[in-house]
């Protein structure tokens, strides 16, 4: 892998990561696309990909600091033992949400990525992923925000239905955030909470899934010269993952009817310009 590809996927991934788009999905199937030979069989692929999830997470740590600080003063009787609750009952929905991955993934996640992670496969999960946005998007048309519900409202069971929905992420072209969203909104959510149950969600999954790969490759001697693309790459793709954070908060926000559906129009295009210049 050459210095601007990893630059190049840097960013990519800061990006799909968050988006409702699959960036393992795009990990796969862009560089084939584009005829990069980037074999995941290397052995600095994966230590370059753990540095880019270790980005993502930081990225979200930054953005979501004030949500994390207030529950854990919450957590600590800071702010009366109303706040106290109620911080303890949201950071339990987070760990019943982060389980099913967790355990379903350690179990899972290798045998079904290497059925289903080459590109013409990924393309149609993709197109499946758009068509989920799509569905959700139209089901949700009428209702109104005042009819959601907020985050502390949501069941322990809400939180199981959300987590057992996001182990669909292990299909490569099936969007983490995607299905959490997705999910979310299913259980009245409004976009915006859903989104930001989602991203809270995704720092103790991405750096689980991190901390699992890591000491896969502790002792491996890489060389000095990727170490250093490695540390550039993760820094870009952290600045690509705080920014899409921030646009995509004050998107879903701003777009209550309709926010998923302009992005199943892309992973739908997306599939299926892939799989059509791949097979033929």
């Amino acid at each position: 892998m050459s210095f601007l590809q990893a630059i190049f996927i840097a960013i990519l991934q800061g990006a799909t990561e968050l988006f409702p788009v699959s960036s393992l999905g795009h990990a796969v199937l862009i560089p084939a696309l584009l005829g990069w030979q980037i074999h995941a069989q290397d052995p600095t692929f994966l230590p370059f990909m753990v540095m880019l999830h270790f980005g993502t997470a930081f990225a979200l740590l930054i953005f979501f600091w004030k949500d994390w600080s207030a529950l854990f003063k919450g957590a600590l009787g800071k702010d009366g033992k109303e706040i106290q609750r109620q911080s303890f009952y949201i950071f339990s929905l987070l760990i019943v949400a982060t389980l099913p991955a967790i355990f379903i993934g350690a179990f899972f996640e290798k045998l079904v990525r290497n059925l289903f992670s080459t590109p013409d496969i990924v393309s149609i999960f993709l197109v499946c992923n758009g068509i989920m946005l799509f569905i959700v998007d139209k089901l949700r048309k009428n209702v109104s925000v005042d009819k959601t519900i907020a985050i502390a409202d949501l069941k322990v069971k809400d939180a199981l239905f959300i987590g057992l929905f996001q182990c669909l992420a292990f299909f490569p072209g099936i969007s983490r955030s995607g299905s959490t969203i997705v999910s979310g909104l299913i259980r009245n959510l409004s976009h915006e909470n859903s989104a930001r149950f989602s991203f809270l969600m995704a720092l103790p999954v991405i750096l689980a899934a991190s901390a699992h790969q890591s000491w896969k490759i502790y002792k491996q001697q890489i060389p000095f010269d990727n170490i250093l693309h490695m540390g550039i790459a993760t820094i870009i793709g952290c600045i690509t993952a705080l920014l899409s954070t921030a646009f995509l908060m004050k998107y879903f926000k701003n777009n209550e009817k309709w926010a998923l559906t302009p992005f199943g129009y892309y992973c739908c295009a997306l599939g299926i310009i892939g799989f059509v210049v791949l097979m033929y």
